[in-house]
């Protein structure tokens, strides 16, 4: 999961791209990087870090042109510290292409084989991004070899992408000279939407709060297997690319990732974790006492509608209890297990006023690992609860996710191959409510008619792309451990990590 961005205009975009990766912040924290086209030439600069972090004003003047695009990174293949693997990626041949990608690509490591053995490219980091960029680059030399390089070919070029390359992806890339380009994976997985200003300035974006929040209008998302062509005078071009596409966007996106004031495939944010916290009201009425509760009370901040409605559902009032420190990151997309421990008591802390001598219910997004579900419930106790209920948006997650969320091993999962009992106990709740899968589905596909179904392999383990094997699981859990945690990184890196710069 990353945001990305991008924008072709007739005036300098730099400030512009910068914007909108501010409001797509909370989708990646790791890193961050921008780069513009003026002419045939590429500007770039990338660093790890958040945006502010990143970009100081002679960055930004070093990034002249009226086209660019930009990313935040939250790393799910390759080195979470590397600042190679940092985006924007680039390749010279042909054109000059520079690429952004928010996903996970499932044949990585066999697609890097065959880029060598039958391509002649060579791929120099741990990036699934880089074989992307470099399969792309292979296609459009063959689409276009000896001809002018038209729309068609590039859709022909995609269309041949999609066929190569396995698992999500919403892509942007700029092809110098010619325009920019986005796609989508046939599958509809990760999320892509494009709109435009009064004065014809497009975008494409991850999320419509990037849109909104910069001053355009939103269009549409794009289609599953989609793909967006804007040429250098502005006109838009697009083509479905795909042979079988089908909508199926990831359900963690709804419950967790996305900001609430996004609109995704036609469905608010918002809405879905409203009618999220109806269903969740339900599942606590079949399972314990209503009048058990004193209060109801967020773990912030992506529960907040749900933890709302469920409140209204059951008669309770709703109160904040915790306050969020705005300037440590998500914990659930920290890389390291012993900063996101630690973390913790940073992020949050506990109004005891709402606390005392009360039976609270706690109701959070989501529970993945179960350590910081401990920790808060601790907190509770501490702050004078007498019961501290926990309730989840969201099913247990059981499953190892491969489509760009940072779940790819089972024995980090708290709820794999545990009962909720065993779970309760790990975490030291009194109760433990859990969404029911169906009802979620069921509640969030009602909001877009027409809906294939959701991506949701970590808690129902049924993967889309039907490709995901048991040796996949093998790589990613030795990329997973290959990883190095706070204490093995340089001390300039674990400053960063402890004043909230980095996840």
């Amino acid at each position: 999961m990353c945001g990305i961005v991008g924008v072709i205009s007739k005036a300098p975009v730099n400030q512009l791209i910068y914007d909108a990766l501010l409001l797509l912040q909370h989708r990646g924290q790791d890193a961050a990087g921008i780069v513009t086209m003026q002419g045939h030439k590429c500007f770039m600069h990338k660093a790890r870090g958040m945006v502010r972090d990143v970009f100081r004003t002679r960055n930004m003047r070093a990034l002249p042109g009226n086209v660019g695009l930009g990313q935040v990174r939250y790393p799910t293949a390759g080195n979470a510290y590397s600042e190679e693997e940092a985006q924007p990626f680039y390749v010279n041949a042909p054109y000059g292409i520079v690429l952004v990608h928010n996903g996970n690509l499932t044949n990585a490591h066999a697609l890097k084989d065959e880029l060598f053995e039958v391509d002649r490219r060579h791929i120099n980091t741990e990036s699934d991004t880089e074989v992307l960029i470099n399969v792309l680059a292979h296609e459009l030399e063959m689409a276009g070899r000896d001809l002018p390089l038209t729309p068609a070919q590039i859709f022909k070029a995609v269309g041949t992408v999609h066929k190569r390359i396995k698992g999500s992806y919403g892509v942007i890339a700029l092809i110098a000279g010619h325009g920019l380009l986005a796609f989508r994976d046939p599958y509809g997985i990760r999320p892509l939407c494009f709109g435009q200003s009064a004065d014809g300035e497009v975008m494409v974006a991850s999320e419509s709060v990037a849109l909104e929040g910069t001053g355009h209008t939103l269009t549409r998302d794009l289609a599953p297997g989609e793909a967006l062509f804007i040429d250098t005078s502005g006109k838009i071009h697009t083509q479905q690319c795909a042979e079988n596409p089908t909508l199926n966007p990831c359900m963690f996106e709804f419950v967790y990732l996305a900001r609430p004031d996004s609109v995704m495939d036609g469905i608010s944010v918002y809405q879905a974790r409203l009618n999220m916290g109806e269903t969740l009201a339900q599942r606590l009425i079949s399972t314990m006492p209503p009048s058990e509760i004193d209060v109801v009370i967020p773990i912030p901040e992506s529960s907040r509608p749900s933890a709302m409605q469920l409140a209204h559902r059951i008669g309770k009032p709703y109160r904040e209890g915790f306050v969020k420190n705005r300037y440590v990151g998500r914990t659930f997309i920290m890389p390291g297990q012993s900063t996101r421990k630690k973390s913790v008591r940073q992020k949050l802390n506990a109004i005891g006023l709402e606390f005392k001598g009360r039976n609270v219910l706690l109701v959070d997004d989501s529970i993945v690992r179960g350590t910081t579900s401990k920790e808060i419930v601790q907190m509770a106790r501490e702050a004078g609860a007498k019961k501290v209920y926990l309730a989840s948006a969201a099913p247990p997650v059981r499953f190892p996710n491969v489509y760009g969320i940072d779940m790819p091993t089972k024995e980090e999962l708290i709820a794999h191959g545990r009962s909720i009992e065993e779970i309760r106990q790990f975490i030291g709740a009194d109760a433990l409510i859990y969404q029911d899968v169906d009802a979620m589905k069921r509640v969030v596909a009602q909001l877009r008619p027409g809906l294939n179904g959701f991506e949701a392999s970590c808690f129902d383990g049924q993967y889309i792309t039907g490709d995901v094997s048991a040796e996949d699981f093998a790589t990613l859990q030795a990329q997973r451990k290959s990883q190095p945690e706070e204490e093995d990184l340089p001390a300039r890196s674990r400053l960063a990590l402890q004043s909230g710069g980095d996840q």
